[in-house]
């Protein structure tokens, strides 16, 4: 499908979301996007209300619209219960995949060691993103994929230093997470729920301590949310 000045603008705002080229909170100037891209004022609102419905902007009354922000609440809310809503999807992803589906991931996953490879952080991001974006769209759930669409938006955001290791450990790190992914794949096509649901809970530790470093400054630990009723549910359930 050709590209349209109107797709652009709605793709150019999610990447630069995700890869935090736009800053959470950041105002988006109507205005402006109207004149670069090349389209009226009206085609732009229409991206806002998409953009806003799928978790990436906020609109307010006569303030306009702005990059989703992220404080508190919305953090405390997501180390609760990224890991149960990416369990569930894992085990709906084993049950309901199809053929075309396993293959865009692995297409994904290949896009993804290649920019592992490159130290492409950017491409780090959007690839990763990708991935799990297509274990929602193999649940076929229409509950929890609009959950889990909003929880990647900020995971992108929290978890961008992971893609951009400053010593050895992290490299070794993120070499583990391109196994994960090769493993995730494996485990989909032997149809085995419990090992996908066992790399869920790997993956995520993996992670944890290189999104405390993007939280940290801001005086917020991941360790204070992840000691609850929702962590010890999921220490029951796996």
């Amino acid at each position: 499908m050709a590209k349209t000045p109107k797709s652009n603008l709605y793709e150019d705002l999610k990447r630069q979301i995700l890869t935090m080229e736009l800053d959470p909170d950041a105002d988006l100037d109507e205005a402006s996007l109207s004149e670069k891209y090349g389209v009226s004022r009206t085609p732009v609102r229409d991206i806002f209300r998409r953009l806003a419905g799928e978790g990436y902007i906020d609109i307010r009354e006569n303030r306009g619209a702005r990059v989703i922000p992220m404080n508190h609440s919305t953090l405390r809310n997501f180390f609760l219960v990224a890991p149960m809503i990416y369990a569930a999807i894992g085990r709906l992803a084993v049950q309901n995949f199809k053929p075309v589906q396993l293959l865009d991931l692995k297409q994904t996953q290949e896009r993804f060691r290649a920019a592992s490879e490159n130290m492409d952080a950017l491409a780090m991001v959007l690839e990763n993103n990708r991935f799990h974006e297509i274990f929602g769209e193999m649940s076929g759930n229409v509950y929890l994929q609009p959950s889990l669409g909003r929880l990647l938006i900020d995971h992108a955001r929290i978890g961008h230093t992971f893609f951009r290791p400053r010593n050895e450990d992290m490299k070794r790190r993120l070499q583990v997470a391109v196994g994960h992914h090769d493993s995730f794949i494996d485990a989909l096509g032997a149809q085995d729920e419990n090992a996908v649901v066992d790399l869920v809970f790997e993956h995520w530790e993996l992670s944890r301590e290189n999104m405390e470093m993007f939280i940290a400054p801001q005086g917020l630990k991941a360790d204070a949310f992840l000691g609850g009723p929702a962590t010890q549910l999921l220490e029951k359930s796996s």
